[in-house]
Parts: structure tokens; sequence; C-alpha cells
């Protein structure tokens, strides 16, 4: 049987409708890239490794069509600051929320996308030396800090020497940024000011009888950062003589931990996370100031970002339970978050907020 020659000429066409077909998927695939908005925003520092983190990027590039671009702000300095041509703000807090509403008016859309409890960070030698004097309790392998003893230390002016650690200097003190400026140091004066309030919610009316003590607290602190990220970098490079104690995010370490792990096992058997008892949720609420920053909601809420979310960044979303807290390496990390209380009202953090500035 003779084979049938094929004709050059049909393989040529064939060669170049494979072409052309190739360019066109090339070019859907390049045009899908292009329709993607970019949106502009201020955000929180704690969330900088969520925002850059390949694969939410990638989800929301190419399911939802929207990229996110940033300037790094305090939570309460991002209400204030100019935001022509910004499509969002991304604070840590519902106060940032109402700082909003009061200054600006109703944004076009909020919605809470992430949560994470405030923690205290510490050295395994200043938590050992607290457990001493009972401030600080281990319960089922997590560790508590009692917020009224420790309180108690901060106002009498007790010294680290007083309370076994003659290698620190100074007086005991829990370093946190600036409560004017950033969520976290905002969130702990609301916390201090409950304690001072006889671990009852602060309201207006109670703050008469707080706010002298709750001014002369934060001013021995000196010089606050205005990022939690930068605190608590600063934090893990100084070590234990220049900042003993702060206060933070859980997430922070969780994220360190399974980002950076060669780092996180150098200081993973000093550093010690601690739940102050009681503590209060970090709400992050993002903040929709544009047609096109209304995009972003989905996208962030989309289950596998949410996952992400919380395996990655260490922020407790909707799937945190599923998910569970076994995959973290970091000890003391507690199952479920249960000793908690109420912030103060919007109203009562705005006098707080403008006695700390």
């Amino acid at each position: 049987m003779r084979r049938r020659k094929i004709d050059p000429r049909f393989l040529g066409l064939l060669l170049l409708f494979l072409v052309a077909a190739a360019t066109g998927i090339i070019y859907q695939f390049a045009a899908g890239r292009k329709d993607a908005v970019i949106l502009d925003g201020y955000l929180g520092g704690e969330k900088i490794g969520f925002f850059e983190d390949p694969q939410v990027q990638e989800i929301l590039r190419d399911s939802y069509q929207v990229e996110m671009d940033y300037s790094r702000a305090g939570s309460l300095d991002m209400v204030t600051l100019d935001s022509e041509g910004m499509d969002y703000l991304f604070p840590s807090s519902q106060t940032a929320l109402e700082y909003y509403r009061e200054l600006k008016g109703e944004p076009r859309k909020s919605e809470i996308i992430l949560n994470t409890p405030i923690v205290l960070y510490t050295y395994q030698m200043v938590a050992d030396a607290l457990a001493e004097q009972g401030i600080v309790q281990e319960s089922d392998g997590v560790f508590y800090l009692d917020m009224e003893k420790m309180t108690e230390l901060i106002k009498t002016d007790t010294s680290w020497a007083q309370n076994g650690l003659p290698e620190l200097y100074g007086n005991v003190s829990i370093d946190t940024t600036h409560p004017a400026k950033s969520n976290s140091g905002n969130m702990f004066a609301g916390l201090l000011a409950n304690t001072l309030n006889g671990g009852q919610t602060a309201e207006a009316e109670d703050l008469p009888g707080i706010l002298p003590e709750l001014k002369e607290i934060f001013g021995k602190l000196g010089y606050m950062e205005t990022s939690s990220s930068d605190l608590f970098s600063q934090f893990l490079k100084m070590g234990v003589g220049a900042k003993p104690i702060i206060a933070g995010y859980e997430s922070q370490l969780l994220e360190f931990s399974a980002e950076n792990p060669e780092d996180f096992a150098a200081v993973r058997d000093d550093v010690v996370m601690i739940y102050p008892s009681p503590t209060v949720w970090s709400t992050h609420i993002y903040i929709a100031l544009t047609e096109n920053g209304e995009k972003a909601i989905e996208g962030l809420l989309d289950p596998q970002v949410q996952e992400l979310a919380w395996e990655k960044h260490g922020f407790r979303t909707s799937v945190y339970q599923a998910a569970g807290s076994a995959r973290f390496v970091v000890k003391g990390l507690a199952p479920e978050i249960t000793r908690v209380m109420q912030m103060p009202d919007y109203e009562t953090m705005r006098q707080i907020i403008d006695a700390l500035q």
C-alpha cells in the first residue's frame, strides 16, 4: 500500500493555525491579567505579610480581578491621613471604623475580615520570674497573665530587681505602640482602663477616676512605636534587656513561625507568648472608600484566602477551628480564646485617645 504524502501546504496552514491559536490564548490570558483593578489604600503593618503572600495575590487577581497596593499606616493614623485617591483603609479595630464615621461619615462599605487577640510577648527568664510571683500561671500548656496584679506592679513603680531580675534595668512595664496612633497600643490602653476600673468594662463616667493613672502609666514608657510590626521586630532584635515585655497580636508570632522557620527556631525556646487574663479581640475591618474598593471584599472573604490567613499568617478566621492550632509549633498557643472582655465603647475610647495624645 502506498503511503499518502502530506501536502506541505497543509502543514504550513496547520502550523499557522496552531500559532494563531496559541497567540490568541496568550492574548486572552494577558488581557485577563490587565483587567485586574489595582487598589490603593492604607494598611496596618501586621497585615503586610498577608497582602504580599503570592497565593493570596493570585486568588485575588485571577478570581476577583483585583490587585492590592498599599501604604503602611497605624490604624488610627490612617483615618486622619489624606485619603484622596485611596480605595480602602484596612485598620485593626472597630474603634478605627467609628473614628472614621465621626470624622468623615459613613464609608461605602465595611466588613470584618480577620481577628486576632491581644497577647504579651516576653522571654523565658521574665516569664519564670512573674510565675514565681503568681502573676503568670500555666493552664493546659497555655500561659496567662493576671492583669490586675501586673497593673499593680506597674502603678507602684516596682523594679525588675524586686521581682528577681537584677539583670534588667528600671521598673516593670509593658512596651506598646502609641495608643493614639496604632491599634495594638489603643487596645492595650482599653484593656488597662478596664483593669483600673476593677475588671469591669470602662464607661465614659468612669474615666475621671481612671485617666490620671492611665496617663501616668503610658507617660513612663517614653518613645512608642507607631506600628505593631516595628515593635515586634524590635522586640526580637533587641532582646530582653531592651524590651522585656511587649503587647502585640497573637498573629505576629504565628506568622513569624510559619514564614521564617529557621529564624523562629533560633528563638523558639526563649520567646514566650502570654495571654492577658482577660484579653480583648482585635477585629480587622476592611473599609471600602470607592466602588473599586468594594471589589476586594468578596475576595478577602474567599474560603481559600481565609484559610491562608490562618495557616500562614496566624489570623483567626472562620476556618481556624477546622484547621486547628496543632499545625503551629509555637508553644503556649491557646486552642480557643476564652478569657475575653469587651473593649470600652467608642465614646469612651475616644476620650482615652485624646488624653493619651
